[in-house]
């Protein structure tokens, strides 16, 4: 059983060292009964810095008793080596310097026979032949030994075994571990592990140490050990094609290292380049890259209906983008790392976001980016700008641009602003008056670029015909005024005219009143006059009523006219009646002459006075009687005249001044007399023009000769009745 253990032990050291030379085959050499030993066939190569195994086997007579070995190492050329070439024993002391701590047994217990032993940390100058010698007591239990002359060649040559780098897939972002394991199986002087690594796309050189673990020494047996380092990081796009190396420094100055590449799986962010502000009918050009491990596919897309549901990149539509799809000066290129999106003649509706997509292994990369299209619309004014006056102005200016105008209102010949804003400003003024009419100026400034719009605004007032408006007619002369105010000023229209061909217009302005008068001479007789106003789409009529009066005086003189008339029969049945009265007064007086009565009757005829004068006196008989038929002769012209001219144009008067025959009539009882004033008539040259003042002179006239007769009434006369006329109604009323 032990000799299948240490043969397994055996086979395992020199399997794992199989490039150290290390020879399966045996040869066993036999000396003095049952002395035998067995040692490799041929030479034993080894490598610097690593360890060798020579392994042994021996066999003793029965008589002797083995208690522990010894090797030794010494020239080819000597035959048995001595104490001084001792390089493993029991006895520390006896062994040569440069070999002490490097040389163990594989199998301490002598009684297994297995003289086999591992030598570390190999220099060149470990080569050369070994011997060993078996120590023991023999039959007679006394001390013994037996060396044998089969010796092991050992050849240390320098170190080519190269350590083991493992090195797992590496994902950008994800830790990984980088294992480097020394070359040997040796448990000699653990070996100095350094990892360094150098170019990659940065050009990188220097050494990683402060990433790396503790150093690691794992043992598997007794007798061997794997000593390894592990590098633990985290890959990134730089790290991609970088040279890792793990350099192992044994003892001595013997040195290997591994140099390995490797790859990290990775993608970059995608990166658009070309301006993404162009001005309206300028060209786009853009272009995705996207870097990556492996190279990504990479194509222009833009957002479908569901792109970017909740703030994320949920579905993307990965075809030539709809409104661009039919255009001809849209041109697209996709491929391995980078695509091209040209567009020859941007417009305002090309605005908008455009992604550029990548497909790298199982995942769909996306960069988007917004395009901006410079551009100015004219601005556009809307509002109501005809309003009435006490409305209210709400005007709003809005100008379709990128970026956003600066929008300013202002009143032409205001230098104050009205009102400024982006994108659109409104203007609002309460209670507008008609001087706010006038021209409102918006103006836009966009980046460089200035543009000015206007528009008028008018404020109109319109009211319906003033109130003191009219007409009226006098001595057939038609006055009508028409009263409006508005603004714009109002058109005044007389539909009457049109029947007229003779006729006078007259029109003032005063702010916004409108004064029109027309006069015109009219015939018929009318009772109301239309007057229009018209201001734009906005007119009023206007019904004057016609003071008619001209009409009233013109009543009143035909009435007078029919009295008149009535007057020329009275008066001539007057005329006649005084004829007689005059006959009779003029006998009376007669007979009063002859009776020597004083008595004087004086009749002066006066148009502003009393005929009878008080202060003159009658001069003689004669005189009255000159005067009596003179003023019959006047009565009988004054009649003919009356008849030529086919009657008076005016009511004939009496004036009697009654104080003179109060005074100047004596009583007398044997006689009646009936005394009469004399008629006097007042005629207007005029004719009918004066006719509200002739009536009150008439009236008047009336009144002065009624408080005549009331102060001067007749005396009653032994019987006889006298009667006396104030005025011509009187008279007619008596007739």
């Amino acid at each position: 059983m032990f000799v299948l253990i240490w043969m397994t032990l055996l086979f395992s050291v020199s399997g794992s060292n199989a490039d150290t030379g290390v020879s399966m085959k045996s040869e066993t050499s036999c000396k003095e009964d049952n002395f035998c030993i067995t040692l490799s066939d041929g030479e034993i190569t080894a490598e610097a810095g690593l360890c060798v195994v020579i392994p042994c086997s021996f066999t003793t007579s029965s008589s002797f008793a083995p208690q522990n070995i010894v090797w030794f190492k010494c020239e080819p050329s000597k035959q048995r080596c001595g104490d001084l070439d001792v390089i493993f024993s029991r006895n520390s002391y006896k062994i040569q310097h440069e070999f002490r701590g490097r040389v163990s047994q594989l199998e301490p217990d002598i009684f297994h026979r297995n003289c086999s032993i591992i030598i570390n940390d190999l220099t060149a100058s470990d080569s050369g032949s070994y011997q060993l010698r078996v120590n023991g007591l023999n039959w007679r239990g006394y001390s013994d030994r037996f060396q044998y002359n089969t010796r092991s060649t050992v050849y240390v040559k320098d170190l080519t075994q190269k350590p083991a780098v493992m090195v797992p897939p590496l994902i950008e972002g994800q830790q990984a571990s980088l294992t480097c394991t020394a070359p040997g199986l040796c448990s000699g002087s653990p070996p100095e592990i350094t990892w360094m690594w150098s170019g990659g796309e940065r050009e990188i050189d220097s050494y990683i140490t402060g990433n790396i673990t503790d150093f690691k020494t794992e043992r598997l047996t007794a007798f061997t050990q794997r000593h390894s380092s592990t590098l633990t990081f985290t890959p990134s796009a730089q790290h991609h094609g970088a040279n890792i190396t793990c350099k192992v420094s044994f003892t001595e100055g013997a040195s290997t290292e591994e140099t390995v590449t490797i790859n990290v799986t990775y993608v970059k962010e995608a990166e658009i380049t070309g301006n993404t502000s162009v001005r309206e009918g300028e060209p786009l050009h853009l272009t995705c890259k996207v870097e990556s491990i492996p190279p990504s596919f990479v194509t222009w897309a833009t957002f479908s209906n569901n792109t970017m549901l909740n703030g994320s990149e949920a579905d993307v539509q990965v075809d030539t983008p709809a409104h661009l799809a039919k255009r001809t000066d849209t041109y697209l290129q996709e491929g391995v790392r980078e695509a091209a999106l040209s567009i020859l003649n941007m417009t305002a509706n090309d605005s908008g976001w455009y992604i550029c997509t990548a497909k790298h292994l199982n995942n769909t990369l996306i960069k988007k980016v917004n395009v901006e299209v410079i551009y100015m619309r004219a601005p556009v004014i809307t509002g109501n700008t005809t309003l009435t006056k006490g409305d209210t102005l709400n005007l709003t200016c809005s100008v379709e641009s990128f970026p956003p105008s600066h929008i300013t209102w202002s009143i032409l010949g205001s230098d104050t602003d009205q009102q400024n804003d982006t994108e659109s400003a409104e203007l609002v003024i309460p209670n507008v008056q008609t001087e706010n009419s006038g021209k409102y100026i918006c103006t836009a400034k966009h980046q460089n670029t200035t543009v000015t719009v206007f528009t008028d605004v008018t404020v109109t007032l319109f009211r319906s015909i003033f109130e003191n408006s009219g007409c009226e007619i006098r001595s057939g002369v038609l006055t009508c005024v028409c009263i409006s105010e508005g603004f714009p000023l109002p058109t005044m229209k007389w539909p009457l005219l049109s029947n007229y061909t003779e006729y006078s217009v007259m029109t003032t302005v005063k702010n916004h009143t409108v004064n029109s008068t027309i006069t015109l001479t009219v015939k018929d007789l009318i009772t109301s006059a239309e007057c229009i106003s018209s201001n734009g789409n906005r007119e009023a009529k206007g019904n004057l009523i016609i003071q008619n009066n001209t009409s009233k005086a013109e009543e009143k003189s035909r009435v007078l006219k029919m009295f008149s008339q009535l007057e020329v029969i009275l008066a001539f049945l007057i005329g006649v009646l005084l004829s007689a009265v005059l006959c009779l007064l003029a006998t009376k007086c007669h007979r009063r002459q002859r009776r020597n009565l004083d008595h004087t009757l004086e009749m002066v005829t006066n148009q502003e006075g009393p005929l009878i004068d008080a202060n003159q006196e009658v001069e003689d008989d004669q005189t009255y009687e000159q005067e009596v038929t003179e003023a019959g002769g006047a009565v009988a012209e004054e009649e003919a005249a009356l008849h030529l001219d086919g009657g008076p144009n005016e009511v004939e008067y009496a004036s009697i001044d009654f104080s003179v025959l109060k005074r100047k009539a004596p009583k007398k009882k044997e006689t009646t007399t009936t005394e009469y004033a004399e008629i006097k008539r007042g005629i207007n040259p005029q004719g009918n023009d004066n006719g509200g003042e002739e009536d009150g002179v008439l009236e008047a006239k009336e009144e002065e000769m009624v408080e005549e007769v009331e102060d001067y009434g007749p005396e009653e006369e032994e019987g006889e009745e006298m009667a006396v006329y104030s005025n011509m109604k009187d008279l007619i009323n008596d007739i």
